[in-house]
């Protein structure tokens, strides 16, 4: 069956138009309910956990969820202003039913969406999300007054998260003469990365930590590393790490203003694990993931495979090999012997970790490592138009692939929520990857 609300990473839209709205929200906390509701154990009474990053429209969506929610018979605490990764983690230690997270992640103030982890600290199943919607079709009731639900207010949700972070980190090594920039994006870590890297023996310069409900992600965090570099060569720091909204995204910047990409930094990750002896079977990507990557990737003598885009997807392919690394360009990596999702702070720590037992800067990991140039065009089409039956199209993308071959690579998708093809090109040269980009897209009938 194809999900009508949920898409690649929850709900999500902007906040005043459905379904990001308070009626809307209240029957998905009620329906959501009715789900945990008929999986609980006999006698068992069903608990989530609701976080929510720094947006205005947080408080609305948050008591509109718990009044579903109680309706439904299922009890909910609140911990605030939570990374979506902190989430995952205290649902899992306080043996809770699930919990939610309203975030839009790396989007403006004006988007807000729902996103929900099961008891594992996972992202719920396509079946669950299934069996919410299927329960939405239904009219909205509510339980008696003995079994509505009750509402708790989480006591150091962030020092709890905090501690969690710090424990990631090798035992022996401590981040002592360091002089790091962190940015949150004025998001949900505001208040939480910061303190991790101060008590590991850091020198912390903190920005986008001001969060005021509208400036979240604004000219600040992973989607805007500008305001990280300049700050970094300001302060003259050894390293810059910029978070997203919710913190499950991560850049880096070194002294130079260098960026380091998700892509880079998967490549870090997976080394340090080979080197140290670690059996990893391989590494998953995604369709974006830079071919100079997984060239690197393979020369270490490990397998890597490609997930579609989004770390939902690329988790259910981890789990799916066996594998714990993995990752994606916009900074989402996933640590699986670590945490049960993507989570920036801890992915950092990791970063850090290898450079300490290396004794090597980022720049020095990934030497002989060089990022193809990736030219990406986006392309609004005319109403009614299949690109994938479109001959001369198909015609035209074989012959750029045939010419890449072995140097590069073509991909042509759409988007989810537009109708928009995305043509990628990939190659050592930028100039051939920018003509054969063109000559695919210019085929497409503009809307």
């Amino acid at each position: 069956m194809k999900k009508q609300y949920f898409g690649t990473d929850g709900i999500r839209g902007e906040v005043g138009q459905f379904p990001i709205v308070p009626d809307f929200m209240t029957r998905l906390g009620y329906a959501a309910g009715k789900v945990l509701t008929k999986d609980a154990k006999p006698g068992e009474r069903s608990k989530v956990l609701i976080g929510k990053d720094t947006r205005i429209s947080g408080y609305l969506l948050e008591a509109a969820l718990e009044a579903g929610f109680a309706a439904a018979g299922v009890d909910v605490m609140l911990c605030g202003p939570m990374p979506t990764p902190g989430v995952a983690y205290l649902t899992k230690a306080l043996r809770l039913s699930a919990g939610v997270v309203i975030s839009a992640s790396h989007n403006p103030y004006q988007d807000n969406g729902i996103k929900f982890f099961s008891a594992n600290g996972d992202k719920l199943s396509d079946d669950f999300e299934l069996a919410i919607e299927a329960e939405l079709e239904k009219p909205m009731g509510c339980v008696n007054s003995q079994e509505l639900g009750k509402a708790f207010r989480l006591d150091d949700a962030a020092g709890r998260y905090i501690e969690f972070c710090k424990s990631t980190f090798p035992g022996d090594l401590n981040l002592k003469g360091l002089k790091l920039v962190i940015d949150c994006a004025n998001g949900a870590a505001y208040h939480i990365a910061p303190y991790v890297f101060h008590e590991l023996g850091a020198e912390v310069i903190s920005i986008g930590v001001s969060p005021d409900g509208r400036n979240i992600n604004d000219g600040c965090g992973a989607t805007a590393p500008e305001a990280l570099i300049a700050k970094v060569k300001e302060t003259k720091a050894d390293l810059g790490i910029a978070l997203d909204g919710d913190a499950d995204r991560l850049q880096m910047v070194d002294a130079s203003g260098r960026l380091f990409n998700g892509d880079e930094l998967l490549y870090v990750l997976a080394k340090d694990r080979v080197d140290r002896g670690q059996k990893l079977g391989g590494i998953v990507g995604t369709l974006m993931t830079n071919l100079a990557i997984e060239n690197a990737i393979k020369s270490l003598g490990i397998g890597f495979e490609r997930a579609n885009v989004g770390d939902r997807y690329v988790l259910e392919l981890l789990k799916q090999k066996g594998w714990i690394i993995g990752g994606e360009g916009s900074g989402h990596l996933l640590c699986l012997d670590q945490h049960s999702t993507g989570d920036g702070t801890i992915a950092a720590l990791q970063v850090l970790a290898a450079m300490s037992k290396n004794k090597k800067s980022l720049a020095q990991l990934l030497e002989g490592v060089n990022i193809f140039p990736q030219v990406l065009l986006n392309v609004r089409f005319k109403p009614g138009y299949d690109w994938k039956a479109d001959q001369s199209l198909a015609k035209q993308i074989a012959k750029v692939e045939s010419e890449l071959k072995g140097i590069g690579r073509v991909l042509i998708r759409a988007s989810g929520t537009e109708p928009l093809v995305r043509v990628m090109v990939e190659t050592q040269n930028a100039d051939i990857a920018m003509a054969a980009a063109k000559s695919i897209a210019e085929l497409v009938p503009v809307a």
